[in-house]
């Protein structure tokens, strides 16, 4: 356990490290990829060009450090990083990698006011936390190797097939080289791939999978992601995958993680909701044809808000689980529709989607509510779910940035 004494340098240093946030993890990430490229890989250079990393691991230090006292509060946050190191095949030995620069950086950016005392403290805080990760991680690592058709690293895959399903939406049939069985992993969860990139060096990238377990293949569905108005660069491995990823082609691909899935208690009469923006149809494809599977009775409500018909994913399949399946109710809202409203199978408007659209589409609000999708759309979500004072265990969302952002947009 902590120290008291740890405990308190930590909460009393928290309001200058929050104030130096951003300076502090943009010096680390300069100094540990300068000390330490080996770390390269790990990371994803296009967050890091847009900052998105730096504010992530500045909430995280920010929200630790208020906490430290009450662990339980960062649960839900421990898990999401333990799933999500997992998924990168982070190892005990890069701990000390982290912590090394991450204290050196405290005394870089906080000059005279990083005592030996403050130092100290945040390295036995960080090594408490570290060790935490490190045991989580050790089991989820264990778990994905002894399910059956588990393993462990990265595991070869041959793309089988290749599939556009919008203007900007292509996936990717995925068959392990080794012809072996492949796990029943929860629906809502992700794979990790690994590329090569132009200067011999790996990249990777998690990708939710979009199609309920099977015994075959594993898909994937992938946005291009072009760079928006020149302010944020284009997606190296998203464009690597739409341009030169044939079929035939071979994936390094790592066990399916993460804490976002659907859960499967068939005592649960609720009324099932799924809400998607844009891309985060992905993990709720999966969700919602396994939920049709294995609910045939269960009230199932399926909204997805896009720009228009043309860069929408899985429109056709939608339609067609909605013509097979009674209990299911389904919506497409777009901003900008090229088609007239109400000429497909589905009903169609216009907008942005809001609580009046969920209450037609629900016979009451005490569901359980999936959602994932852009920042904005998430805090959306987030705040009018809150508004129906729905419990936050019937409120299941997907978020890849720092949690800090839903309260900007609140």
């Amino acid at each position: 356990m902590l120290s008291q004494k740890t405990i308190q340098i930590v909460k009393a240093t928290a309001p200058v490290l929050q104030e130096h946030g951003n300076t502090l993890t943009r010096h680390f990430y300069n100094r540990m990829f300068s000390h330490n490229p080996e770390v390269l890989p790990y990371f994803n250079r296009t967050n890091q060009t847009a900052g998105k990393q730096q504010a992530a691991l500045a909430s995280a230090i920010c929200a630790y450090a208020a906490n430290i006292d009450n662990l339980g509060q960062l649960k839900e946050a421990v898990e999401l990083i333990a799933q999500k190191h997992a998924s990168l095949q982070i190892k005990p030995e890069h701990y000390p990698i982290v912590g090394e620069n991450l204290l050196a950086s405290i005394r870089e950016v906080l000059g005279s006011a990083a005592t030996e005392e403050i130092v100290a403290a945040w390295g036995e805080a960080y090594g408490f936390l570290a060790d935490i990760l490190i045991n989580r991680e050790a089991q989820i690592y264990s778990e994905a190797a002894s399910v059956p058709g588990g393993w462990q690293g990265f595991r070869r895959f041959i793309v089988s097939k290749k599939e556009q399903e919008s203007s900007i939406v292509t996936s990717f049939y995925l068959t392990p080289e080794d012809k072996g069985p492949l796990p029943t992993f929860k629906p809502g969860q992700y794979i990790t791939i690994r590329v090569h990139t132009a200067d011999w060096q790996t990249t990777m990238r998690q990708y939710s999978l979009s199609a309920k377990p099977n015994s075959d293949w594993l898909r994937i569905s992938v946005k291009r992601e072009d760079g928006v108005g020149g302010t944020a660069p284009a997606g190296y491995v998203s464009n690597l995958l739409h341009d030169s990823l044939a079929v035939g082609a071979i994936l390094e691909v790592a066990p399916p993680c993460g804490e976002f899935f659907l859960h499967q208690d068939d005592e649960n009469e609720r009324p099932l909701v799924l809400i998607a923006g844009g891309i985060g149809i992905t993990p709720l494809m999966s969700m919602l044809q396994t939920a049709l599977d294995r609910f045939p009775k269960r009230e199932v409500a399926f909204i997805h808000g896009c720009q228009n018909e043309e860069v929408q994913a899985f429109k056709a399949t939608v339609e067609e689980l909605k013509a097979q399946h009674n209990n299911l109710h389904a919506h497409f809202r777009y901003l900008d529709p090229q088609r007239p409203l109400g000429s497909d199978g589905i009903a169609t408007s216009k907008g942005f989607i809001d609580a009046k659209l969920i209450e037609t589409m629900i016979s009451n609000r005490d569901a359980e509510y999936y959602y994932c999708g852009p920042t904005p759309f998430l805090a959306k979500m987030h705040r009018l779910l809150n508004a129906w004072n729905v419990p936050h265990a019937q409120q299941h969302f997907e978020f890849f940035g720092p949690k800090a952002e839903l309260a900007a947009f609140a």
